[in-house]
């Protein structure tokens, strides 16, 4: 009986303790409740209420955020305690486990779901874009402004003549639809969650939340296009990617396809209904906006990795031209746009001030005689 009610007061004690952190991130749910409202009325406005899209992942990120990551996040400790203690390895266990740490990530998780319904927004206001538009009607410009700033020809044909090749093709869906997918928000999820972070919280999320706003929803609407995978169909021009298409329908029987997740996209949006991560935009590219927006943030913390992180941008960026996702300057815009973001984020948002608990970081265990490890 006493060894139930300890229980129930340790647990009383975290949730007490993530209620006070999660009202500091009541700025952060306030901007989820104004973006979710303003989808709903700017959907309702042009009478696309049909495409509300919130319940859609609910399933899928419960599991990644609630389940997945944390269970992943939880055997990265033990495994850290095991291989770097010794013989005060139930001290750094309590440390790393403590009320603190737990009620710290606790309400990172709280922020992850507020985010869940945000991104049911996102897909939202995305399906109902073309709605608005009644249409893509800037492909031929944009396609047209990439050709012009690639030396007259469409970057796609620059990027084939040197790797045309199924196996280059694998590599890269790979890369976009899975690593993409890992790095992103497995980061959104350490930001939130881990307190080694802790004194970029605040700023990133508000920073991520920024891209998909201003890059996937803001700036996608106003000059909306649907990609090269798509230009035939919108333009009636079927032979300016026809090739490039032809090509990457032959691996379309791979998981990671791009041509078969580009045929279920048509799919859904010829039928007016959404799914998951439906909606159809190109311009400016949300795939290489998250990479740069984690890259500037890798950097803050290490300017080696930083350099890699941006390599990465750019690998990210050149393979959504190869999938045909994306024009050239989709990507060239995002990058901007979201260093611009960036810049004004740190001037603005202050590092946070929020008690954090401290982590072990030695590697080996000292003498009882010597100052203690924590």
């Amino acid at each position: 009986m006493t060894e139930s009610y300890s229980v129930l007061r340790c647990l009383w004690a975290i949730v007490r303790e993530a209620a006070q952190l999660v009202r500091r991130d009541s700025g952060l749910y306030l901007a989820i409740v104004i973006y979710v409202l303003a989808g709903l009325i700017f959907l309702n406005a042009i009478g696309a209420a049909d495409r509300l899209a919130f319940s859609i992942y609910f399933g899928s990120w419960i599991s990644l955020n609630g389940f997945v990551l944390p269970t992943i996040a939880i055997l990265a400790d033990t495994i850290f305690i095991i291989h770097r203690f010794n013989s005060r390895r139930r001290v750094v266990a309590k440390r790393v486990f403590s009320t603190e740490r737990l009620a710290y990530s606790l309400s990172g998780l709280c922020l992850l779901m507020a985010l869940m319904i945000f991104q049911g927004n996102f897909t939202s206001m995305k399906n109902g874009m073309s709605v608005w538009q009644g249409g893509f009607r800037f492909d031929v410009v944009q396609a047209n402004i990439d050709a012009f700033l690639h030396f007259g020809t469409d970057p796609w044909r620059w990027l084939y003549s040197v790797a045309e090749s199924d196996r280059v093709r694998d590599i890269v869906e790979w890369n976009y639809n899975v690593f993409w997918f890992l790095l992103n928000f497995g980061a959104l999820f350490f930001v939130a969650t881990s307190p080694m972070v802790a004194s970029v919280r605040t700023r990133y999320l508000a920073c991520f939340m920024a891209v998909w706003i201003l890059v996937g929803n803001i700036l996608a609407a106003l000059f909306l296009s649907a990609g090269p995978a798509f230009y035939g169909a919108v333009t009636g021009d079927t032979a300016r990617f026809g090739e490039q298409l032809a090509f990457l329908a032959r691996g379309a029987a791979s998981s990671n396809s791009a041509a078969a997740y580009q045929q279920y996209l048509w799919s859904l949006y010829e039928a007016k209904r959404t799914g998951f991560a439906t909606g159809i935009s190109a311009f400016p590219s949300v795939h290489v906006g998250l990479a740069m927006l984690n890259a500037l943030f890798v950097r803050e913390y290490s300017r080696p990795l930083g350099a890699f992180a941006l390599l990465y941008v750019a690998v990210v960026a050149v393979s959504s031209v190869y999938l045909a996702w994306h024009y050239a300057i989709d990507g060239y815009v995002a990058a901007i746009v979201v260093f611009a973001i960036y810049v004004v984020a740190r001037k603005l948002i202050p590092a946070d001030r929020r008690p954090v608990p401290s982590m072990p970081t030695r590697t080996v265990d000292r003498p009882a005689a010597a100052a203690p490890v924590f």
